[in-house]
């Protein structure tokens, strides 16, 4: 097993529970959007399967110095890897107005986006998490709702600050030069902005023409790579949710290289 991630402290975890499995796992400190050359670099191609387990972790949840929880006050980090430079603090401090609603629009899905921007921007400096909840909560209040009113912002700050999609689209895309014929991949998102991508990358690559539909002929070459292992999205039975809340929110999708 050739196993990836960005944060150190999940890799030395990973370590001390496979101990026992001795060279047969092999841990790399690196994001998956580096997945091919990993790969080559570990001669670990081609591969039997791929599993990408997205988001964030529960340990680093519940760090309070890593500034991913609301329940904690931390400084705005929500960094996967200390070796980034860009921090939460630094979005919330140097964008404009309008940089952070749109932000806080496409990757929170956040319905009082333009709102909270402002209010952000009017009282900088953010350093804290509890200063941000704060402003939040002034501009869009608790209500009777399970979510809480920080939650959208803060998966949108730390979206932005590990550039999820463009490294979840960049692992997607490597996985059809990583997995053998036969191989499959496996996703597991946790919001439907990750959801989404997934989705419709098995869809592109399950059809011969990703033409447009007026199209007359087909142009694009494209040929099918991996058939749909699943039809729609598995989701947690409630056994397993009382087991582990946290999973409620999680979608695995399957596919197999053809």
């Amino acid at each position: 097993m050739l196993g990836l991630d960005a944060d150190p402290k999940a890799l030395e975890v990973a370590r001390q529970t496979l101990a026992s499995y001795g060279p047969s796992v092999i841990l790399v400190n690196a994001n998956f959007r580096n997945l091919l050359d990993v790969c080559r670099n570990h001669d670990f191609l081609p591969a039997d399967g791929i599993l990408l387990d997205l988001g964030m972790s529960s340990p680093q949840l519940d760090d309070p110095e890593r500034g991913f929880s609301f329940r904690f006050d931390a400084p705005l980090d929500m960094r996967f890897s200390p070796d980034q430079q860009v921090t939460a603090s630094d979005i919330l401090n140097r964008y404009s107005d309008s940089e952070l609603a749109r932000l806080l629009h496409e990757y929170g899905e956040e319905r009082h986006s333009r709102r909270i921007a402002r209010h952000i921007v009017a009282r900088r400096p953010i350093t804290s998490t509890h200063q941000l909840v704060e402003i939040i909560e002034s501009v869009a209040p608790r209500g009777s709702g399970r979510i809480h009113p920080s939650t959208r912002t803060f998966q949108a700050l730390r979206i932005a600050v590990n550039q999820e999609l463009s490294a979840l689209e960049e692992a997607l895309r490597q996985s059809l030069q990583v997995l053998r014929p036969g191989g499959r991949l496996v996703v597991i998102s946790y919001h439907s902005l990750e959801d989404r991508i997934v989705k419709q990358f098995m869809v592109r690559e399950s059809r011969d023409c990703v033409c447009p539909s007026e199209a007359p002929v087909c142009t694009c070459g494209h040929l099918a790579s991996m058939k749909p292992i699943t039809r729609k999205a598995v989701v947690p039975t409630e056994e397993e949710i009382r087991a582990n809340p946290r999973s409620r929110s999680a979608r695995l999708r399957a596919a197999e290289r053809l």
